[in-house]
């Protein structure tokens, strides 16, 4: 793992210090998450897919964010609750963080710098514009639910648009060769 990527700090959802260095050698699906959104059921399925390959070396992370449309209004202890009584989830959750713009947490920015373009976002982008929601600029992570891929050598090797779920055969590809380097 890129030293800088795996030594930023961040916290749990319960408030413990935590670094991407805890899942060195592992590959890992970071994902921004929101519990108001219309993408909320993916929580499901990032569980279903942590559940199939935790023990193959996936760890998928949760990010809370209300960046979109105050999508994720909760503290930390709410969102917490939400996501183990409505979906089980059992993946690592993380605190409450801002993952677009100026104030854009570190390990946001590191990831959209290594990885500029998600993967299938052109359709979910107009739909957003279909809506009248004004899109983040190009680079910049587009709604919650998006997915980066980390390899388990550390490295940012692919992104996700929102609306490609946990069991879509790109991610599932993706992860499935990650997990076999």
């Amino acid at each position: 793992m890129t030293a800088s990527l795996a030594t930023l700090p961040l916290k749990r959802i319960d408030g413990g210090d935590a670094s991407l260095a805890d899942y060195a050698g592992k590959v890992i699906l970071v994902v921004n998450v929101a519990s108001k959104c219309g993408l909320t059921p993916q929580y499901e399925g990032l569980q279903g897919l942590y559940a199939e390959r935790r023990d193959q070396g996936l760890e998928v992370l949760g990010f809370p964010a209300n960046d979109f449309n105050g999508q994720e209004p909760g503290t930390n202890d709410e969102i917490a609750s939400f996501c183990s009584l409505t979906y089980d989830v059992t993946f690592p959750m993380f605190e409450k963080i801002t993952v677009r713009g100026d104030e854009r947490h570190p390990l946001y920015k590191a990831l959209t710098e290594a990885q500029p373009t998600a993967i299938g976002e052109g359709p979910m982008r107009e739909r957003l514009k279909g809506y009248g929601i004004q899109t983040s600029p190009m680079g910049e992570v587009l709604w919650n639910f998006e997915k980066f891929l980390i390899g388990k050598d550390g490295q940012v090797v692919a992104r996700f648009s929102p609306d490609i779920a946990a069991d879509d055969p790109r991610l599932v590809g993706a992860i499935d060769k990650a997990l076999a380097a």
